[in-house]
């Protein structure tokens, strides 16, 4: 076989390892090393078992993942979050469809704090689905609204997507954060859109609430969630000023967390604990794919795999629209049987190259990147997103109700990669404003 082959193989063998429930990054890093041993022997596969993890690992914008890690697990036990969607739901109780409309603002909200669409959907499916259930919402709008509304939470910073993008495209992160902002904020008014059109189609799927709200209830939530918007505003304040890296974020923010969960007396040490355990765990996990990734990229590189697969779409694929659409199918089905950031860092070796090839800016593209993957998370069969609210749901919904339910949002969801693709001023305005 030549090297070219070597490298098809393995990438062929890497797939039937995932389709097997393979840990993707115990395959990822099996692969790579078995596929480097057999292009260039024995001693440079062990070298490089050796000497990428750790330059990888050693690279100081990682640190900024635990950071960011902790700042949302500490916010998240320490109760800190607790008010987002109450407060959202006595702002927005008289809209149409006012309490899912809460739903998906309380989820950007704890976004801001967590980066993660799965803790997102979790902690508000908990909260947000009992309430609408309570006012007799339909079950499938209330389960599909908190399901799309988690995918917010990798576009809104700080997105642990958006950090590893960053380090392995080379991409400055606090641009990549800015850019973020713009697409999570079109993301949440299309869903909002979305809500509101369809209630006012159909009244019954949402009825109204006529519970009269005051000034005061409504001042008295907001200073409920002032912490949250204090830590909010002190880390992207700081960090979009340029008074500190996006690396130091992650650590002002965690440091922020910790001082303001302490001062209000919210943190007892179970909630420390639990918080300091699943960001060991949560970092580990990542680290361990991402590793994988990168010794995926030197045997792709190594066995010249990557530029024979560059030339064959490169052939097939001039317009980059098509491009970016034979990639956005690939998104949307690795989405189905794969956690975000294991379907990114499994692609980013081959896609890459092909991208810089075809003159794509790559800021724009890392945002639309985490449009692409967030879709997945709520795509049939395997959408990660439904499978944790039909979880925390309970007897609300069964899983095929909340599959119905998020249909509407991926109708939205393709409005708003279209409008990101003819519009890249929507993700490219603000950090060139910034910069």
């Amino acid at each position: 076989m030549s090297n070219p082959e070597i490298g098809l193989a393995g990438l062929g063998l890497l797939l039937v390892l995932i389709a097997l429930r393979v840990p993707i990054g115990a395959a990822l890093i099996g692969v790579s090393f078995g596929g480097i041993w057999v292009l260039v022997g024995e001693r440079a596969a062990w070298g490089a078992l050796k000497v990428i993890p750790y330059n990888f690992a050693a690279s100081w914008h990682l640190s900024s993942v635990p950071m960011f890690l902790l700042m949302g697990f500490v916010c998240f036990h320490a109760g800190l979050t607790r008010g987002l969607f109450e407060t959202a739901r006595l702002w927005l109780s008289r809209l149409p469809g006012g309490l899912a409309i809460a739903s998906i603002f309380g989820s950007a909200g704890f976004a801001a704090v967590t980066g993660s669409s799965v803790a997102c959907a979790a902690a508000m499916g908990r909260i947000a689905v009992p309430e609408m259930m309570r006012a007799r919402y339909d079950a499938g709008l209330a389960t599909g609204t908190v399901a799309a509304a988690g995918t917010i939470g990798a576009l809104i910073p700080p997105s642990i997507l958006m950090i590893l993008y960053g380090i392995i495209a080379k991409v400055p992160i606090s641009a990549l954060f800015v850019g973020g902002i713009g697409a999570g904020l079109l993301t949440a008014f299309a869903y909002v859109a979305t809500i509101v059109l369809r209630v006012k189609r159909r009244p019954e799927l949402a009825p109204k609430i006529d519970v009269e709200v005051t000034h005061a209830e409504r001042m008295a939530a907001l200073r409920g969630i002032a912490p949250v918007i204090l830590l909010v505003v002190g880390v992207f304040g700081g960090l979009f000023s340029g008074l500190f890296t996006a690396s130091e974020a992650g650590a002002v923010g965690a440091a922020l967390a910790l001082i303001i969960a302490v001062a209000r007396r919210d943190l007892s040490r179970a909630a420390l604990w639990n918080a300091l355990t699943e960001t060991l765990y949560t970092s580990a996990a990542l680290f361990i794919i991402a590793i994988g990734a990168s010794m995926l990229t030197r045997f792709v590189a190594l066995s010249g795999a990557g530029k024979l697969i560059a030339a064959a779409i490169g052939g097939l694929v001039s317009d980059p629209i098509l491009l970016l659409a034979g990639i956005a199918l690939v998104y949307l089905v690795l989405g189905m049987f794969l956690e975000p950031i294991g379907a990114m860092l499994l692609t980013l070796p081959i896609f890459l190259p092909i991208l810089e090839g075809a003159g794509i800016d790559l800021l724009w593209y890392g945002v639309l990147l985490a449009k692409f993957l967030e879709i997945g998370m709520i795509t049939p069969p395997i959408g990660m997103n439904v499978f944790v609210i039909r979880s925390v749901a309970g007897e609300h919904a069964s899983t095929g109700r909340i599959f119905a339910g998020v249909m509407p949002f991926l109708v939205a969801d393709a409005v708003v990669v279209v409008l990101l693709i003819a519009f890249p001023s929507i993700i490219l305005a603000l950090p060139s404003l910034l910069s």
